[in-house]
Order: structure tokens, then C-alpha cells, then sequence
């Protein structure tokens, strides 16, 4: 068997210690549910998405049982560029007119989702792909958005929705049955029709209705930062409020910081935003006391 440079840089007596100190995590998170949203860099350079399947597989060979819900944002603009059309986004959320529901569908439930079973599967785990209407997984509705500084004043964003339930039943049936799911963030409407969902707010409230000991929220940042630029490491909601209110969280950080939030509120043990860009993030972060984020506390 070969190895990796990085793999025979390391002196197998250190292997060993590493090995050794994360016993307590691995006891510590045995058989409880681990929520994860992959997005970002990581999706997209090709040593990241092996060192990401690579984590989820062994969280599943420790006893753990990883969710994963992607996004998908660059994708779905690449494919948008091939039409001609440009992505609008309006308070960190993604315009969605019919056309663009229809991209939405074919990258995120086709393309996206299935390179990253393929990965996990490739690196020895079995995953299995789903979108919201499986199992009926995600019930939506058409999101009515409400302007952060003003209240009266809405936005239509098209066939974008907020979830109206989430049945967990599928996706429980698999992990007891040793699979790893891999969710699309599409709904489905009364009508049956299709709604593109933040992944960030499908990864929270999936992780509230599992009842998930962690949500970590995969990122292009080291976490959440100050106007300074420095890392915070402990977010409470006041404090969030406060970074909401200065513009200090804006953009697409917005829809994140709110579904870890709320997640933190609903019961979810740990919320944790983490930086993408660094290899093996996910081990770092629930195997090591070290941490690579910022984490979310619900008070």
C-alpha cells in the first residue's frame, strides 16, 4: 500500500498519540447524529472533496452517523453563464424565476449531488443521494422576504421557499441501515411544485428535527469574523443581534448565522461554522480539542 507524503512524514508513534486522544470524542459521539453542510471551496478543489469524504466515512466507521446537505452556488452560476443568464442574489438568497428553478434542479438533484456520493462511495462509505421529494422528505412553501431594515417592505424572489416540515423518517431508515445521506436542498410545494431552499437553512432545521448533537456549517472563511477581521470563536444571540444590526454579518453569511441560531435554539447541542479550506476540518473540529471556528451558542 502507498503512501502519502503527508502520511509518511508523520512518525507512527505520533499516529498512535493522536489516535489515543481521540478516543474521548469518539466515545463521546458514538451513535449520535452529526449534521453537515458542504459548500464552498471545499465542493471544488479536488484535494478538499477527497480529504471531505475521507472525514464523513470515518465518522461513519466510529459510530457516528453523518448527514450531509450540500449546496452548490458555483455550479448552479456556472450553468446559468452557459444560458446566458447572470445569479441575483437579494439578501443572500438566490433569485429563482422558472428557468433558473429548473437549473436549481438538474445541478443540485443530478449533477452536484451525485459527484459527492460517487466521492463518499469511492472512499469506502455507502451514500445514498435524495432532494426533498423523497420520502417526502421537504415540505415548502413560497418564501415572502422580509427587508432586514425595513419590515414593511418585502421581496419576491421567485420560486425560492422556506420549509413548512421536514419528515426525518427516510433519512433515519438509512442511517440505522449504515448509509450515509446526501440531501439536495430542493422542497416541494401543495402543488407539487419545486422550491430551491437555502442549504444553510435546510442543514439547521434538519438538524433540529434529527435532534443532531452538532450542525457544523462548512465555509470559505476561518469562521465568523469581527469588522476587524479577527476570528470569534464564541457567538451568543445577543452578540449576533449586535453583528446583524452594524452590517458586521451581511450577504450570504446571513442565512447562515440565522439557521445556526435557530438551530442552537431548537436543541441542537453544537453549532459550529468552520473553515472549509482546511484539509480534514471535520475531524479537526469534532476530534480534537482545538476547533476551527466559530461556534454558535444559543444564549
Amino acid at each position: 500500500m502507498t503512501s502519502s507524503p503527508q502520511e509518511t512524514a508523520l512518525d507512527p508513534a505520533v499516529k498512535a498519540a493522536v489516535l489515543s486522544e481521540a478516543l474521548p470524542y469518539i466515545r463521546k459521539f458514538h451513535g449520535k447524529t452529526i449534521v453537515i453542510k458542504y459548500g464552498g471551496n471545499a465542493m471544488t478543489d479536488a484535494r478538499l472533496q477527497a480529504a471531505f469524504a475521507h472525514d464523513v466515512v470515518l465518522l461513519k466507521l466510529i459510530g457516528m452517523n453523518p448527514v450531509v446537505v450540500h449546496g452548490g452556488g458555483p455550479q448552479i452560476d456556472e450553468a446559468l453563464k452557459k444560458l446566458g443568464k447572470k445569479g441575483e442574489f437579494i439578501q443572500g438568497m438566490r433569485v429563482t424565476d422558472a428557468e433558473t428553478m429548473a437549473v436549481v434542479a438538474w445541478v443540485l438533484g443530478g449533477e452536484v449531488q451525485q459527484d459527492i456520493v460517487g466521492l463518499i462511495n469511492a472512499a469506502g462509505g455507502q451514500a445514498v443521494g435524495l432532494t426533498g421529494r423523497d420520502g417526502g422528505l421537504i415540505r415548502a412553501r413560497r418564501l415572502r422576504m422580509q427587508d432586514i431594515n425595513d419590515p414593511t417592505k418585502f421581496y419576491d424572489v421567485g420560486q425560492v421557499g422556506e420549509i413548512e416540515s421536514i419528515d426525518p423518517s427516510l433519512v433515519r431508515a438509512l442511517q440505522e441501515d449504515a448509509f450515509i445521506p446526501v440531501i439536495s436542498p430542493i422542497g416541494f410545494g401543495a402543488e407539487n411544485e419545486s422550491y430551491n431552499i437555502n442549504a444553510d437553512l435546510v442543514a439547521g432545521k434538519l438538524a433540529e428535527v434529527l435532534k443532531a448533537e452538532k450542525l457544523i456549517l462548512l465555509t470559505n472563511t476561518p469562521g465568523v469574523l469581527d469588522k476587524s477581521g479577527k476570528l470569534v470563536s464564541g457567538l451568543s444571540a445577543k452578540r449576533i443581534d449586535e453583528m446583524f444590526a452594524d452590517g458586521t454579518i451581511s450577504g450570504g453569511m446571513l442565512p447562515k448565522i440565522s439557521s445556526a441560531l435557530e438551530a442552537a435554539r431548537g436543541g441542537v447541542k453544537a453549532v459550529h461554522i468552520i473553515d472549509g479550506r482546511v484539509p480534514h476540518c471535520l475531524l479537526l473540529e469534532i476530534l480534537t480539542s482545538q476547533g476551527v471556528g466559530t461556534m454558535i451558542r444559543s444564549h
